[in-house]
């Protein structure tokens, strides 16, 4: 039989589950959730890594009626309080420790009566929707936390029966699943999905990334994160493919997996390639199973690696609309996509309205991106729907764009982004495009600063690739052989990458790099409204 997961855990040992012993444990699951009787509706909690566990407590979440809540495991404490409030989980199921977090020790902390409680008895003012708490690789309770095995006998005595009953109530537009914005301007946002859009999304994926059946797909970034859970779960098992599971990012053992596993397709973040090719076994390693590779893509430099595969990378989406709504699929060149986002998934309507007023906007001009399809929200936690959508349903994303004669959306970035210096609005994704062709930039974040006469200036933030040297003097040349005068960054300022304050989804957080900008202006003596230094202001 086929397999559907893969994971190599510390101890040495492999756990291979096939597509019937992924059901099997998501049924347990299933049945310990009904016997302690949730509710259709209630929210189960998963804080997790990427293990098998996890797939089997969000799918027998669903089976059970309940809605499931990935939550990150990149949490703080004042995070978890935070997603745990907002997200009124009846049961949180848990791995206790995640390299230096302790979830465990996090959770008592925040509330005594969970350290002072019994397993399955958890009576908390803090969360008081919280019943259940369940923790894995334990054998022993911990206060209000019960082990594993604990929990799955909850559910030894309710029959088959009873579960297809539960699962005969679900319908399409139930609530599914409920993830959690990244947090990158304002505290996480609880985003809720109906089991449709969550459905289409996963089928889509595979499709959209032109992968085979039978695919062996790697990665270590979270499930938590709505694109990563789609791309990877839905591009993976909708093919009948194999994932291969690590549940932090080591570089050595992540090359190791990919060898021994022959995986052929993989989602990374961009610093984690660095640390692929600087890993000690990246010459030994053989990689040519990995057909799903673009050939730009800093590990197709590697030897045994030979792909002709285009990354998808014309696409457009968020958490609301459960990832895409536009796009082209893999394979799709450069001439066909014409710098574009792609063009609407099938049941999305894109439109491009003014900020203020919400009035659509003609063809080609800049504007807000409007969506609405069958892969919206169903809402935010806490925020009238109609505080959300439009009066026609369209749900007003804050990003800038516009569309062309042929439909296709061009995506500018956040209008909190968008410069606007000397009267023009300039795109900091644009320029931040430009920048990356250089192959010795590891990354580039444009942002606007103040300036007295111009309103803003167009400053670019850029990381070398380790051992890489770059002066600002070039890289403004470079580009102005690509963008107009106006787009050229008056200033260009180098960092290193642990400068920068990042998101668990490794977004740079722009207001952190704002101040870190203008502080590094001012310790060169270069103030913004000094414009005798530079004969371009």
């Amino acid at each position: 039989m086929r397999e559907a997961v893969v994971e190599y855990r510390t101890d040495g040992s492999v756990v291979r589950w096939t597509y019937a012993d992924l059901l099997d444990r998501s049924l347990e699951v299933a049945r310990a959730l009904a016997g302690i009787g949730l509710g259709k509706g209630e929210r189960v909690g998963i804080l997790m890594t990427n293990r098998p566990e996890f797939l089997a407590a969000l799918f027998g979440t669903a089976i059970a009626g309940g809605v499931a809540s990935p939550l990150s495991t990149f949490s703080t404490p004042a995070e978890l309080d935070h997603v745990l409030s907002r997200s009124a989980c009846s049961v949180l199921l848990i791995e206790p420790r995640v390299l230096r977090k302790d979830f465990a020790r996090d959770l008592a902390e925040l509330d005594p009566a969970i350290a002072q409680g019994c397993p399955g008895a958890v009576v908390s003012t803090r969360f008081p929707f919280l019943r259940l708490i369940a923790m894995l690789d334990v054998d022993e309770p911990s206060g209000a936390i019960e082990p594993w095995d604990s929990f799955l006998e909850r559910g030894k005595h309710v029959t088959e029966h009873a579960i297809e009953a539960r699962e005969a109530t679900i319908a399409p537009a139930d609530p599914g699943v409920l993830f959690f914005s990244s947090g990158s301007t304002a505290k996480p946002k609880g985003i809720l999905s109906a089991h449709r859009g969550v459905s289409i999304q996963l089928w889509r994926m595979g499709p959209q990334q032109d992968l085979e059946n039978g695919v062996r797909s790697w990665t270590a970034n979270g499930f938590f994160w709505s694109g990563n859970f789609a791309m990877i779960v839905g591009g993976t098992l909708g093919l009948g493919g194999s994932i291969i599971l690590q549940r932090t990012f080591q570089p050595a053992e992540a090359l190791h997996l990919m060898e021994r596993e022959r995986v052929s397709f993989l989602f990374a973040w961009p610093h984690q390639w660095e640390q692929l090719l600087a890993a000690p076994n990246w010459e030994n390693v053989d990689l040519s199973a990995l057909v799903h590779i673009d050939p730009n893509s800093p590990i197709a430099r590697h030897p045994s690696i030979n792909t002709n595969w285009l990354q998808p990378t014309h696409c457009y989406g968020n958490t609301e609309t459960f990832t895409l709504c536009t796009g082209y699929p893999a394979n799709t060149t450069q001439d066909e996509a014409r710098g574009s986002h792609g063009l609407p998934f099938p049941g999305n309507t894109v439109r491009i309205v003014e900020p203020t007023t919400g009035k659509t906007l003609p063809i080609g001009q800049q504007g807000e991106v409007a969506v609405k399809g069958p892969t919206l929200m169903l809402g935010y936690l806490g925020i009238p729907l109609d505080e959300s959508l439009d009066e026609n349903g369209y749900f007003r994303t804050g990003d800038g764009g516009y569309l062309d004669g042929e439909g296709r959306l061009y995506w500018e970035g956040r209008l909190n982004d968008i410069i606007k210096t000397g009267g023009a609005n300039v795109s900091p994704l644009e320029i931040d495009e430009a920048i990356m062709l250089d192959a010795r930039v590891k990354l580039s974040q444009t942002i606007g600063l103040p300036h007295e006469s111009l309103g803003e200036i167009v400053v670019s933030c850029i990381v070398p690739h380790k051992g890489e040297v770059l002066d600002g003097q070039s890289v403004r040349a470079a580009l102005r052989d690509r963008l107009a005068s106006y787009k050229v960054p008056r200033k260009v300022l180098f960092f290193i990458s642990d400068e920068l304050e990042t998101t668990g989804s490794a977004k740079v957080k722009t207001a952190q790099l704002r101040k870190l900008a203008l502080d590094r202006l001012d310790e060169n003596n270069r103030a913004l409204s000094d414009n005798a230094a530079d004969p371009d202001l």
